[in-house]
């Protein structure tokens, strides 16, 4: 695929929107663009890894290997998103894998040193991507306390809530998106087993909260899982 091409599948997500030609042929773009198969892994227990990923397209699982040598999930990176040593700390990634999940995948690979010295000299790009680290950092922290303080309910009901705020800013009516998420997967991000999701997913249904199936979740009732939310904090 042509350089100009590669530039394009990136410029229209805000933090890449501003940067001129010459600033993406220093990203390196053309060579850094991958196409992963689904099920192949980006990174394997990562160790001094000098990598930032961007996801053009596609769904990337983030996890780790348990002491039992059962892969868990961390997290599922989405379109748009940023992955990999986000913190720009090498040290960061030990022991974490990243896969292509779900379907293939289309992403761009960073050199950290390139990337750092772009940030120095575009003040503009260094401040949207502090906050999109910190926005990631944040959630990651909500995660970790719903985990230590609240039940398992109540966690399955905030990750449901993380998932319709993404999408607040178009609509609060019912809604839809493409369903990247196992029961399994739920579970793992929840703290919980697949058996428990799926009998608090098929309580919510009953309700008329959501819909749930393979292809989509559907958010049937927004201001009713909203309540939920709110009730628990």
């Amino acid at each position: 695929m042509p350089l100009d091409d590669k530039m394009l599948l990136i410029r229209n997500y805000d933090l890449w929107c501003q940067l001129t030609d010459e600033e993406y042929t220093e990203l390196n773009i053309e060579h850094h663009f991958i196409e992963v198969p689904k099920g192949e892994y980006i990174y394997f227990e990562a160790y001094n890894h000098n990598k930032l990923y961007f996801v053009k397209e596609g769904y990337i699982r983030i996890g780790y290997i348990d002491n039992e040598g059962n892969e868990k999930t961390k997290e599922i990176i989405q379109k748009g998103e940023l992955f990999g040593q986000f913190t720009l700390d090498r040290s960061n990634l030990h022991g974490e894998f990243a896969q292509a999940h779900k379907d293939n995948v289309s992403i761009c690979a960073f050199n950290i040193d390139d990337f750092e010295k772009l940030l120095k000299r575009k003040p503009e790009l260094a401040l949207k991507y502090s906050k999109q680290v910190g926005a990631k950092l944040r959630t990651i922290e909500n995660r970790l306390l719903n985990l230590l303080n609240k039940d398992v309910k109540t966690r399955l009901v905030h990750f449901l809530w993380q998932l319709v705020e993404q999408k607040l800013g178009e609509t609060s009516e019912g809604f839809c998106i493409p369903n990247y998420l196992t029961h399994e997967d739920i579970a793992n991000l929840i703290g919980s087993s697949r058996q428990t999701v799926t009998t608090m997913i098929n309580e919510l249904e009953t309700e008329g909260i959501l819909s749930y199936d393979r292809q989509q979740i559907c958010f049937l009732d927004v201001k009713k899982l909203q309540k939920k939310v709110m009730s628990s904090n």
